[in-house]
């Protein structure tokens, strides 16, 4: 699989150093590309994604997933392949500084980092003009901001919140109900693993963003246990 994500580099690269392609074909190609190697991923792994609830018809919506694992953004990218949907994905930049840097780098993924005042005001500018220029943007962002190792939800950082306040997004919050680093580790699987993913109403106050993301999950488990 490591293998597989080396030659997708070169996918990416491809889109990304077009000389005339426009900002919304490139997020729109590069979207694909993510999603067409998740796909391959999660076939190889032996991985079926059960959707529960729905996902946002229109476009321009930061959608806030909870964080456990690298698998993550595949089963994410997996959903979204179904849906048609193109965005990318907001990251600490020391994932792009990590030996696997270029797949965020060239797959289209935004870097940002918290404690760089500059850097922050390059993002949000990034940011702001993308949504302008791409009419079909969508933000996907780990708010907790590193991977979960607890079944509570982490506090959140404070970039979906300011990402969503400063460009008006809804916000549809994710949970993952599974611990991926696990079934990464013990897949592939002999009998199809089933991975429970859900998606839940629009949150519009940015100011109750974690709140409500928190009852949401409790919502979740609660339906489960029952």
């Amino acid at each position: 699989m490591i293998e597989l994500g080396y030659k997708q580099i070169k996918v990416f690269k491809k889109t990304y150093f077009h000389p005339f392609i426009s900002l919304k074909l490139a997020y729109k190609q590069l979207s694909m590309d993510r999603q067409s190697y998740s796909n391959a991923v999660i076939e190889f792994l032996n991985i079926e994604i059960e959707l529960i609830g729905e996902v946002p018809k229109r476009d321009k919506i930061l959608y806030a997933i909870n964080h456990r694992s690298l698998l993550d953004i595949i089963v994410m990218e997996h959903i979204f392949a179904r849906y048609d949907k193109s965005g990318t994905w907001i990251a600490k930049q020391e994932l792009f500084d990590a030996f696997y840097g270029d797949f965020f780098r060239y797959s289209g993924c935004i870097s940002v980092d918290l404690q760089n005042r500059k850097g922050l005001l390059k993002f949000f500018k990034e940011i702001k003009h993308t949504l302008k220029k791409v009419d079909d943007f969508n933000i996907y962002i780990f708010p907790e901001g590193e991977r979960n190792k607890t079944n509570d939800v982490l506090e959140f950082q404070s970039g979906a919140k300011k990402i969503a306040k400063a460009n008006n997004l809804d916000v549809v919050p994710v949970f993952i109900n599974d611990t991926l680093e696990r079934t990464f580790k013990q897949a592939p699987f002999k009998e199809r693993k089933k991975i429970q993913v859900h998606f839940g109403e629009l949150i519009q106050d940015h100011e109750v963003l974690e709140e409500n993301y928190k009852e949401f999950v409790k919502n979740v488990k609660g339906s489960k246990s029952e």
